[in-house]
């Protein structure tokens, strides 16, 4: 039996092995499982492998997007750019660390882009961030991060963002866990009493379909989407490289 399956901690919400059961259902698929590996610390990956020899794929989501990039044999050169990895293709001994979260956010961030959408601020600056900020820089968007340990360059606090900020940065991306279910009563610190119908709110998280943010956004008239399309889309490119010769 083959199997795939998704290395993160904690992993209490998976979107990926239902979505992949499911897959396998409808196309027939009866030599593939997918299942969840929590590892409390990502120095138990080697383990991990050598524990599950039938295991051909993995995707990777919190905490380890960066952190595993020290384990991996090889990296393509996306994920080499961007500096994180959300898929392994492994073969044998072999490790090989992609980053498919670049191509399902820009497919599904780029149909909303309207005139005055020239500016974004990017909300977190982990594996996922970087993703985000690999495709704006591909799209000539000009981005500021926002951040609570302000740690990266070009990077500012959540208590710099006031109207005038916000009159400029038409676009806002929430790269955090912040707003995910179970905890879906929190919500990113901003003045959402500053946004309006020019603005873009986009949110990683898909669970709930509809977070604070994206809420406190819509009340406001700002276009809203939350990251399920994207998460189908690079569900499915992790598919065809686990399965490419």
């Amino acid at each position: 039996m083959n199997v795939y399956g998704l290395l993160g901690y904690p992993l209490s919400v998976s979107f990926s092995k239902k979505y992949f059961t499911q897959k396998f259902e409808k196309e027939n698929i009866k030599d593939a499982l997918f299942e969840l590996f929590p590892i409390p610390k990502i120095d138990l990956f080697p383990s991990l492998l050598s524990q599950n020899q039938n295991l051909l794929g993995l995707a990777v989501t919190i905490p380890y997007k960066q952190a595993i990039l020290s384990y991996l044999s090889q990296l393509d050169d996306t994920a080499k750019t961007i500096g994180a990895v959300n898929c392994i293709k492994i073969n044998g001994q072999s490790t090989t660390g992609y980053n498919t979260d670049a191509l399902g956010f820009k497919a599904s961030f780029e149909p909303l882009l309207k005139l005055n959408h020239k500016k974004a601020l990017i909300l977190g600056t982990g594996g996922a961030s970087k993703a985000v900020q690999y495709v704006l820089k591909q799209l000539a968007i000009p981005f500021l991060l926002v951040s609570t340990s302000k740690k990266e360059n070009n990077c500012i606090g959540y208590k710099a963002v006031n109207k005038i900020l916000l009159d400029k940065y038409s676009i806002i991306i929430n790269c955090t866990p912040v707003g995910m279910a179970p905890n879906d009563a929190q919500f990113p610190s901003l003045p959402y009493e500053f946004l309006n119908s020019s603005h873009l709110l986009y949110d990683l998280i898909y669970k709930p379909e509809e977070t604070l943010f994206l809420k406190k956004g819509k009340a406001k008239g700002c276009s809203i989407k939350n990251g399920y399309e994207m998460l189908i889309l690079q569900a499915e490119e992790n598919w065809k490289i686990w399965n490419t010769a």
